[in-house]
């Protein structure tokens, strides 16, 4: 009897916590918008929200499509596609940029990768450049037949990881007229070597291990997950790096969305570890700013990115002083100065 009654207060205890969690997690804004001064409800003759679907390459892709303040179908408007970083989805960094831009006259998409957030694909999290590349050609495909949009002045604006991979999808895709990244990190060289070159030494153990993840999966067996799926504050106040004690407070406290995690399959590494940002770089011929805090512990890849990219045309390197990576998602200071270079740039360019 004690053991059945114990069995139904844990099974009580445990719905109570999963139902608190819930609430914590799930965004008050009607929208699920997580960012700061975030469309709460369409308005005639203001900045609008639509969310969309579509089908890429099978899979269902959840975005956000805005349009600018008195949107006409019938008139013609520039356009730019936002990827937004690893882990994260639409409605955080992302869709603030997306929204500040459309403010500015531009018609914006910000799109759920593939196998994550709101967007099809089994299993959930696989995390393979292949994929995010293809993501961003999609949002193009999309908001190119999108009415009112200018098929020929469409930009490219990427996030974090979602900037590594804006670079790789210029390379080949010369529909976006003009390229832009915000605090760009380069996944493939990071899941390689280690945030900063940190695991150099283990390189081929770690392969090993995503090798034997995917001969799992394979066989049938569990899908196994490298990454961070929960945090304590303690844990985030030991972590040593501004990235990713940031980072964990951004996805995980201030900012955080059920749809956003830290965690990717492991066999994915399989894919990130043979990949590189700035591998051919140099088709990048169209115009490109690159955008980064320059206090982030990030910003050796930008550099490294932006000294690659030598046929770039017009490129330029922005710094936002005093600003850490994770600062320019959302502190309002550090992102009026990115949206100022932003506008001058696609004003410029699209």
């Amino acid at each position: 009897m004690n053991k059945i009654i114990s069995h139904q207060v844990l099974t009580v205890i445990l719905m109570t916590i999963s139902i608190i969690t819930t609430a914590q997690t799930k965004p008050a804004n009607p929208l699920g918008l997580v960012y700061e001064n975030a469309i709460t409800e369409n308005v005639q003759g203001k900045v609008n929200i639509h969310p969309v679907t579509y089908k890429l390459n099978g899979i269902d892709i959840a975005a956000n499509v805005y349009t600018p303040a008195d949107y006409e179908p019938s008139k013609k408007y520039p356009a730019v596609v936002v990827a937004h970083p690893n882990g994260g989805v639409k409605e955080q960094t992302a869709g603030l940029y997306a929204q500040r831009l459309a403010e500015s006259g531009y018609i914006t998409i910000a799109a759920d990768a593939s196998y994550q957030g709101a967007s099809g694909g089994e299993p959930r999290h696989v995390d393979k450049p292949a994929n995010r590349i293809e993501d961003i050609h999609g949002m193009a495909d999309f908001i190119s037949q999108y009415a009112g949009v200018d098929a020929n002045r469409i930009g490219a604006l990427g996030i974090c990881g979602g900037g590594g991979y804006t670079l790789k999808s210029a390379q080949s895709d010369k529909r976006f007229k003009a390229v832009a990244t915000l605090s760009m990190f380069n996944s493939g060289e990071v899941r390689r070597n280690g945030f900063m070159n940190s695991q150099l030494n283990t390189i081929q153990e770690r392969l090993k291990q995503a090798s034997d993840a995917r001969a799992q999966e394979a066989a049938g067996g569990k899908i196994m997950y490298s990454g961070v799926a929960s945090i304590t504050d303690e844990e985030i106040a030991k972590t040593t790096t501004d990235l990713y004690r940031e980072g964990y407070e951004y996805y995980y406290r201030t900012h955080s969305h059920p749809n956003s995690t830290f965690l990717y399959t492991t066999s994915s590494l399989m894919d990130l570890m043979t990949w590189d940002a700035t591998d051919q770089i140099e088709l990048i011929d169209q115009p490109l700013l690159m955008i980064a805090g320059s206090k982030a512990d990030t910003k050796y890849m930008t550099d490294e990115a932006f000294v690659k990219a030598t046929n770039a045309k017009n490129k330029e390197l922005f710094l936002i002083q005093g600003a850490t990576h994770i600062q320019t998602y959302y502190v309002p200071e550090y992102v009026n100065q990115a949206m100022n270079k932003l506008n001058a740039f696609f004003g410029k360019y699209l």
